[in-house]
C-alpha cells in the first residue's frame, strides 16, 4: 500500500486536502494511505513513499530533503493546493511513483 504524507506548518490545512485525496483515492479504486502531519515532525515519516509539502513550507524543501533523502519529497502545486484539488495532487503522485 502506497503511503502519502503532506506537511504543512501545523498538520491542520493540508487536513482538507487529505479528505479530497481520500476521496480521489476510493473513486479510482486505489490503495493508499495519507496523512497530515506539521513539517517539524518530517523525521517521523521514513517509510512514506511520498512526502508533500504544503506551498506555505516550500522553503522548507531542501531540508525535509537532506532530513529524508530516500524519500521522494515535493511541494504541492500551489493552484492544486488553493483549489483543494485532491485528484490532481494523487495523479501527480501516482505518475512520480509510476502507479
Amino acid at each position: 500500500m502506497t503511503k502519502i504524507v503532506l506537511l504543512c506548518a501545523a498538520g491542520m490545512s493540508t487536513s482538507a486536502l487529505v479528505r479530497k485525496m481520500k476521496d480521489a483515492a476510493k473513486a479510482e479504486g486505489y490503495e493508499c494511505d495519507i496523512s497530515a502531519h506539521s513539517v517539524s515532525e518530517a523525521k517521523n515519516y521514513k517509510s512514506a513513499d511520498m512526502i508533500l509539502l504544503g506551498p506555505q513550507v516550500r522553503y522548507r524543501l531542501k531540508e525535509v530533503q537532506a532530513e529524508l533523502p530516500e524519500n521522494k519529497v515535493e511541494v504541492i502545486d500551489m493552484k492544486d493546493y488553493g483549489m483543494m484539488n485532491g485528484k490532481a495532487v494523487l495523479d501527480h503522485v501516482r505518475k512520480v511513483l509510476g502507479d
